[in-house]
């Protein structure tokens, strides 16, 4: 597979961006294979073996999260779009949507462009009267 390998110089990458290059793949390698006993464990009519399967399938998620978290920690840009799209409700490209109406970056702390008033959640910018 080409995953496995470099595309690049290993002496003109770096070693942030080989290690980057290896959680990558293992991230890749744990969703492949949750994939591949999510198929067996629904192909067997044994009850047994579907459980075994299952658990490994769920172990690889554990694993596939690790590596998800490690990337999440080691990529600043990675760890802006996970904050911005992993845990919300609604649509998930109603996200960007909503970025790009409200004009900025959602983070944890971000308010939605819209609010259920129809604002931008940023009040009033009209003096108020002192009657």
């Amino acid at each position: 597979m080409s995953s496995e390998t470099l595309h690049e110089d290993p002496a003109r990458l770096g070693p942030e961006v080989i290690d980057r290059h290896r959680a990558i793949v293992s991230l890749m390698e744990e969703l492949e294979a949750v994939d591949w006993y999510d198929q067996r464990a629904k192909a067997t009519a044994n009850a047994e073996l579907r459980s075994i399967l299952e658990h490994n399938r769920d172990e690889e998620k554990e694993h596939a999260a690790m590596a998800l978290e490690w990337l999440r920690r080691n990529d600043p840009k990675m760890d802006e779009h996970l904050r911005t799209f992993l845990f919300k409700e609604g649509p998930i490209t109603g996200i960007e949507a909503a970025m790009i109406k409200g004009g900025g970056e959602a983070g944890d702390d971000a308010e939605p462009a819209s609010q259920s008033d129809g604002s931008l959640g940023i009040g009033s910018l009209r003096k108020k009267s002192s009657r």
